[in-house]
């Protein structure tokens, strides 16, 4: 395509997507209107009544749009755009996470609310926007009518937050596209996802009932998020040492340690740190890897749970978020350093049950990571669930299909695009020809997963510019 001609498109698209931009914020305000959380699982509606009521509506907006619609089973739509051999998939989700109502401040999270140049409510971000911003893309080119040699396929998933379900049963069925993007992620452009390690374990022990010793250990709710809150209940230990070590670990950790005595010798603890996303663990502060280390420290009984415990505060000292008290540091220089949070732990003297999060960077595999853990959690009396390792994945920075997309972004954003990597894992993680492409940026917190999650509306509109350029530079 001759540059005069992407100058001609562009003008044309910008002004197709200017001038649809109320119809964009309507269908928009539609799908959100939809509760699409996962539900129980129904005949026919595999996630349940609001999953399969957004793809519903999804697939008529699709149809509305000349797109050629088919339905896989209630948990994925696809719309094609022609008949055309496919080059391009463009995945995108519908579902959502849960919400508590009580905690939104500009509107409730499925009643759309605009306010400048923004749109609140549950989806706007993630991902029931980007979907939109996709389809309007495909909708500019093919009402504009701009020549494509090879279609494209628009995918829309109702699995995303729950494990991607959706997309194994569709892969099952269909085979990867050439070249696949999800605007589920940041822009420039994510081509390097760390891989994955996280599991649970469970440890069973003989009490002796000596004192003094640890009666429960509680802290944690979900795999992915560093703990922050941990409590303890002590049993037969002095207050004045508890209260020596106690002073000292706050220091060192910067957490927050209280007790509250019950009766002559209970003592109960609480240890407050600071949350994050299990990716990220050293931008919080591990409460429960503090309380290890305070429990660690005190003079108690032998026992098998005790030496649990010493066992696990020498694998996940607080200091370390990146593996190497276990021996299994790594880095990469793309990708960067291995992480690893230590999330949720039970504990009783008769037995614990805890789960681990590590995300890893390019080069590591079960060899690397957990047979090595497996190893030191057998020594402790430990059994880890299972060895199984999402290993990291990467779409070379330099391939002609990752430029082609940061050329997009910098024709709209004016500035150079830098391939990015990321410790999360997008809807694409597991596509050998697979990126992330918008349509957030990291300057802006749309509080995603949060309470008053939001889209810029100039935001919004840009990205299905930025896509339908994409879509002509590679179908085109």
């Amino acid at each position: 395509m001759k540059e005069g001609e992407k100058t001609m498109y562009k003008e044309k698209i910008d002004a197709y997507i200017d001038s649809h931009r109320e119809e964009m914020l309507k269908d928009l305000s539609m799908l959100v209107k939809i509760d699409s959380t996962r539900g129980e699982e129904q005949e026919g509606k595999p996630y349940g009544e609001g999953p399969a009521a957004v793809l519903d509506a999804a697939a008529r907006l699709l149809e509305s749009c000349g797109l050629k619609v088919r339905n896989y089973g209630n948990r994925v739509i696809t719309g094609d755009f022609s008949d055309q051999e496919k080059a391009l998939d463009i995945l995108a989700h519908l579902d959502v996470v849960p919400v508590t109502e009580a905690d939104w401040t500009v509107t409730k999270p499925f009643e759309p609310k605009i306010v400048g140049d923004r749109i609140y409510g549950r989806g706007t971000a993630d991902d029931k926007g980007p979907a939109i911003a996709a389809l309007y893309a495909l909708r500019a080119i093919r009402e504009l009518g701009i020549p494509l040699k090879k279609s494209v396929r628009l995918i829309l998933g109702s699995d995303e937050e729950c494990g991607s379900s959706d997309l194994e049963y569709y892969y099952g069925i269909e085979e990867e596209a050439p070249f696949s993007f999800t605007p589920d992620a940041d822009f420039p452009l994510i081509n390097i996802e760390k891989g994955r390690y996280a599991e649970e374990f469970t440890g069973s022990f003989t009490p002796n009932g000596n004192l003094p010793r640890v009666e429960r250990i509680k802290s944690g709710t979900k795999r992915n998020v560093v703990p922050a809150k941990a409590e303890a209940v002590l049993r037969g230990i002095s207050a004045a040492v508890l209260e020596e070590k106690a002073a000292q670990i706050a220091k060192e950790t910067g957490t927050s340690i209280s007790f509250e005595q019950e009766g002559e010798d209970v003592i109960h603890v609480k240890v407050t740190g600071l949350a994050a996303h299990a990716s990220t663990p050293e931008v919080g502060k591990n409460a429960l890897c503090a309380l290890l280390e305070l429990c660690a420290s005190l003079p108690l009984a032998e026992s098998d749970g005790q030496k649990a415990i010493s066992a696990l505060a020498q694998m996940f000292p607080f200091a370390d978020t990146c593996g190497k008290a276990l021996g299994i540091y790594a880095s990469e220089p793309e990708s960067g350093e291995l992480t690893m949070c230590l999330s949720v732990l039970d504990y009783t003297p008769e037995g614990l049950r805890g789960e681990f999060d590590s995300r890893l960077p390019v080069g590591c595999s079960s060899e690397t990571v957990a047979l090595p853990m497996d190893a030191r959690f057998k020594e402790a009396g430990l059994t880890i669930a299972s060895l199984e390792v999402s290993e990291p994945h990467c779409v070379p920075g330099d391939s002609w299909f990752v430029q082609t997309l940061l050329s997009s972004y910098e024709r709209y954003f004016g500035m150079k695009g830098v391939p990015l990597s990321t410790g999360g894992g997008t809807y694409v993680h597991h596509l050998k020809r697979g990126v992330a492409f918008g349509c957030m940026t990291e300057d802006v917190d749309n509080h995603m997963h949060g309470d008053d999650e939001f889209m810029e509306i100039s935001r919004f509109t840009d990205s299905a510019k930025i896509f339908a350029d994409a879509i002509i530079k590679i179908c085109g």
